[in-house]
């Protein structure tokens, strides 16, 4: 059967009113936010289709318009215990702009009465301040300067009208991101002071009291277009959609309320919790963070060197090994989530949906993957784990400082007991660091060698955390001597 090709003459497609600007057509907002946005039309009385602006020269907007901006989400894991494999058409896109070529047509954006959210994901570093930016560019090379370019155009459409400001969520992943995108907005006032003139004092008033800038955590992973699989899913669906993208089924949004704004004004206005979707409005995005990267991150910096140390290649393996199955369990439940803050039952539900993603059936994750820059990961995720519970529980966390001896341990290299080389790869002053440590023989030395390396730790371990020298001497004997999974056991 021959295929269609997609767009609004040959699929329905439904039309609401242009109330979003997204920054950004990659495979995350397409996967994340539009998605979302489109079970909220669905679930709710939102009523919102998005315009996409491509935030560099060069994007995919021109295949978004060659498909309508239709396209399919292909959302796969374990839910509830069960495998899920689901695709949708996603329609709630109205258009996409390149700046580039349609300026007018972007800053024009600004002159459309009903628009109240703007949306970004332009890449870490993609919040950045640019001041060689003018005002009169078109358009501004940077993200933030065009968003002050637009808002600075919908402060002179509406005469500064207080109802006229934009809510304003971006997507980027680094911490407290809506806070860094504020204070880039507000240089760009300070640069084109002398181009607002008269209006500088107003305008500015006007972006601090209402406009309402948010800090957002976003969860989901989205491997992107599926390469793979992408013949089976065109024959399923009956269209030739090259925009298909793929993501786990697992999302979590966190919106941190702006100053300015209350949460429940925030729900009221942007209704996803009521659409039934994982999308937390909160006082602070930071708990949600922390619980991100000690959760999810933490476990999988100590599970990878361990469990590749043991002959096992693929995340899923190890989550379901009758031994590694519960030293991930041990890390995780009995360790990392005591050092949090958070309601304890909210804390073990999102672990057990961090064990389901790292179930997943659709998904190969091999454990090397993740084993680039060890010892930078074990500090920001891990460390911080081992120090609150040696302060809360008076002792060390065992299966977190194991964890840290099976990292200094794949760094010897050698071969795994399967014959398979083990072959690390990092910085070369680490890789230098620990060839010397392990060429005297000393475990002693390397566990005291590891942990007075400031350019890892910032400090000298070995002084500031009493015992972990010890402890991580006493773990590099008893993998050398029975081996590493035998090792775990012994741990347990």
């Amino acid at each position: 059967m021959a295929l269609k090709a997609l767009n609004a003459r040959t699929a329905p497609k439904s039309t609401a009113p242009e109330r979003i600007i997204q920054f950004g057509e990659g495979n995350f907002l397409r996967c994340f936010v539009d998605w979302i946005i489109f079970n909220m039309n669905r679930k709710t009385d939102f009523n919102s289709s998005v315009v996409v602006v491509q935030p560099i020269e060069r994007g995919m907007v021109d295949w978004l318009n060659e498909q309508d901006c239709l396209y399919h989400v292909n959302l796969q894991g374990r839910q509830n215990g069960e495998a899920v494999n689901s695709l949708e058409r996603i329609d709630c896109i109205s258009r996409a702009i390149n700046p580039y070529s349609q300026n007018h047509a972007f800053l024009a954006l600004a002159d459309q009465p009903e628009i109240r959210f703007v949306i970004s994901n332009t890449t870490e570093a993609g919040i950045a301040f640019d001041p060689s930016c003018k005002l009169s560019d078109a358009p501004a090379s940077s993200y933030p300067g065009k968003l002050t370019q637009l808002l600075y155009r919908r402060f002179q459409t509406f005469k500064g009208d207080k109802t006229k400001g934009l809510i304003i969520m971006p997507c980027e992943l680094i911490f407290l991101n809506g806070h860094h995108l504020k204070e880039c907005i507000y240089q760009y006032i300070e640069l084109w002071k002398d181009d607002f003139g008269k209006d500088y004092e107003k305008f500015k008033a006007w972006f601090t009291k209402y406009c309402y800038v948010c800090a957002t955590l976003v969860d989901r992973i989205v491997p992107g277009f599926p390469r793979n699989e992408i013949q089976q899913i065109q024959k399923k669906i009956c269209y030739a959609d090259n925009l298909v993208v793929q993501g786990e089924i697992f999302h979590l949004w966190v919106i941190e309320k702006p100053e300015n704004m209350s949460i429940a004004q925030l729900r009221k206005e942007f209704p996803a919790e009521k659409a039934g979707l994982h999308v937390l409005i909160a006082p602070s995005e930071k708990p949600y963070h922390e619980r991100k990267v000690t959760l999810l991150n933490g476990p999988h910096t100590v599970l990878s060197p361990v469990t590749y140390l043991s002959g096992v290649n693929i995340v899923r393996d190890a989550c379901n090994h009758p031994v590694l199955g519960k030293y991930i369990h041990k890390v995780q439940f009995e360790e990392l989530m005591e050092t949090l803050n958070l309601p304890m039952d909210e804390l073990r539900k999102f672990a057990a949906d961090v064990l389901e993603r790292f179930n997943n059936p659709f998904v190969d994750h091999q454990v090397t993957s993740i084993m680039l820059n060890s010892f930078p990961k074990y500090e920001t995720r891990d460390l911080p784990g081992v120090k609150t519970y040696l302060e809360r529980k008076g002792e060390l966390p065992k299966g977190l400082v194991f964890g840290l001896a099976a990292i200094i341990t794949y760094y010897k290299g050698g071969t795994r007991a399967d014959g398979a080389p083990i072959q690390p790869n990092d910085a070369p002053e680490i890789m230098q660091l620990l060839t010397d440590l392990w060429n005297t023989g000393d475990t002693q030395k390397v566990a005291e060698g590891v942990l007075a390396a400031e350019n890892i730790w910032k400090e000298n371990l070995n002084e500031t955390v009493p015992g972990l020298t010890a402890l991580v001497k006493e773990y590099l004997d008893l993998i050398q001597e029975k081996g590493m999974l035998e090792a775990v056991k012994t741990i347990l």
